[in-house]
């Protein structure tokens, strides 16, 4: 973490804990209910994403200068915010540098693979920050639940994924894994309002109304996951996601923790001057120009 997001915790008020958090999807925390915090302003919210997406900037130049390779993998429920958190690390950094992979189902020469082999070739090189909009533990998840693969095919992926997890780290790359955690209450509010969203009807998939009838059976498949794979060398951080933009920062508040960036410093730009015309005339060419509606 560099000292100017340090500098940017106390000015505002922050304590970063390294632990997990306690707080579940039914904002239980210590066996007492916590109540909920009031909504961010439009303008606390987007002064704190500002300040931090300059951070993340930072964070490109680091990986560009050091050959650092970051995998960062969000998993959740339907509607936990995955897409809003990934979409606010990446508005404004390079997609050259910051990629994000979301995988289609498997092909048919796929599904004879070894279960990661499809995922390999997207992990990160020398300079590249990869997010992975779910990843492999979809065995563990939506497979699972859904019947796409059999109970020994979980149990195989559960005992393999440390171990692969383990070559990944000791191979030079920082891994973050991060579940999204959301209510019932709220996946329900969200999915409703999807109904109502032109903008977002696409995401009301035929297997998005099947896997909302299975909410206990995802809550099993999700406590085994996290039983089996949360390691000291590739830890699980659970985000309350019920509030989108406190999630949102605060997933990348704590991403920015967890990777040892140092700032680049910024040298002053000058623009050289601009060339003479010369004989350059601008053509009258036959252009197709998109109509002024706005």
């Amino acid at each position: 973490m560099s000292k100017k997001h340090e500098k940017h915790d106390k000015k505002h008020g922050k304590k970063h804990d390294k632990k997990n958090g306690k707080k579940g999807e039914h904002g239980v925390e210590g066996g007492e209910t916590v109540a909920p915090r009031p909504k961010l302003t439009r303008k606390e919210y987007e002064r704190e994403l500002r300040s931090l997406q300059e951070e993340l900037v930072q964070v490109q130049l680091w990986a560009q200068r050091t050959g650092a390779k970051v995998c960062i993998v969000f998993e959740g429920r339907d509607t936990a915010g995955k897409g809003g958190v990934i979409k606010r690390i990446t508005e404004r950094v390079s997609p050259r540098v910051f990629r994000v992979v979301a995988l289609p189902a498997p092909t048919e020469r796929e599904k004879t693979q070894m279960y990661v082999q499809r995922y390999l070739p997207h992990f990160p090189a020398a300079g590249e920050i990869v997010i992975f909009d779910r990843s492999w533990y979809n065995r563990a998840g939506v497979e699972r639940v859904m019947g796409f693969c059999t109970e020994r095919d979980v149990e195989h992926f559960l005992a393999m994924a440390p171990g692969v997890e383990k070559a990944m780290v000791d191979s030079g790359i920082i891994l973050l894994k991060y579940w999204l955690d959301v209510s019932e209450e709220e996946q329900t509010r969200r999915l409703h309002a999807r109904e109502d969203d032109g903008r977002k009807l696409w995401k009301l998939s035929p297997m998005d109304l099947k896997s909302y009838a299975h909410w206990y059976d995802y809550s099993r498949a999700r406590d085994d996951m996290l039983a089996a794979t949360d390691t000291s060398w590739a830890p699980w951080f659970v985000v309350d996601s019920n509030d989108k933009k406190r999630a949102r920062l605060n997933v990348i508040s704590h991403l920015l923790d967890r990777l040892p960036y140092e700032r680049t410093p910024h040298e002053k730009v000058h623009f050289p001057a601009r060339q003479e015309p010369g004989d350059y005339v601008e053509p009258s060419l036959p252009l197709r120009r998109v109509p002024e509606r706005f």
